[in-house]
């Protein structure tokens, strides 16, 4: 069932509330990537796979209901949790969704539908800051260099999106989110070890 742009309209000040944090954490987070040794950025990115499977195993469970705050300590829970998200964003290259959605369910008590739409709302403009400061110091010089690698992986990632949005619920959470920890605490080692 898809979730109605009104829905997602009304919710404009807990976008902008995230917003404000994640573009700011996203331009740090890329320009900090630019500057740190490839082995640090390697022990980085594990730490945050690691981290994430974390999430994944834990935050999702959670049932959208009410907000964790209000007021004044809700806006500055979303901008500082906004700006760790646009960090972890800019450093791996994803879009957030999977601390997105779980931020949005717990700290602002959205619905789970509604929260994986309006974590497309905050990735996409927080994708194109690190995008934009990433392009200022030359890292995509080697996008350049390897067009056909990045085409292909383009492709596959349109047609994996696709193809998982149509697949959407056929996978039971149960087996999904486990299977992905996985995958990101195997991946989390494999690039630890990185030489």
């Amino acid at each position: 069932m898809a979730v109605p742009m009104a829905d997602l309209a009304a919710q404009w000040p807990v976008i902008v509330n995230l917003l404000a944090g994640s573009l700011a954490g996203a331009w740090f987070g890329a320009g900090w990537a630019t500057r740190l040794r490839s082995d640090i950025l390697f022990k980085v990115i594990a730490a945050l796979m690691a981290g994430i499977a974390v999430v994944l195993l834990t935050g999702h469970g959670v049932a959208s209901g009410a907000a964790l705050v209000t007021g004044g300590a809700q806006i500055g829970l979303g901008v500082v949790a906004g700006f760790a998200i646009g960090i972890v964003a800019a450093l791996m290259g994803v879009a957030g969704g999977e601390l997105l959605i779980p931020t949005l369910v717990i700290l602002f008590g959205a619905d789970i539908k509604l929260a994986g739409s309006l974590s497309l709302a905050v990735s996409l403009p927080t994708m194109l800051v690190g995008f934009a400061r990433y392009s200022r110091d030359q890292a995509f010089a080697t996008l350049g260099r390897n067009r056909i690698f990045v085409a292909v992986m383009a492709a596959g990632s349109i047609a994996g999106s696709f193809l998982g949005g149509h697949l959407l619920g056929l996978v039971p959470e149960a087996v999904l989110l486990p299977g992905l920890a996985l995958i990101l605490v195997i991946s989390a080692f494999k690039v630890w070890r990185h030489k």
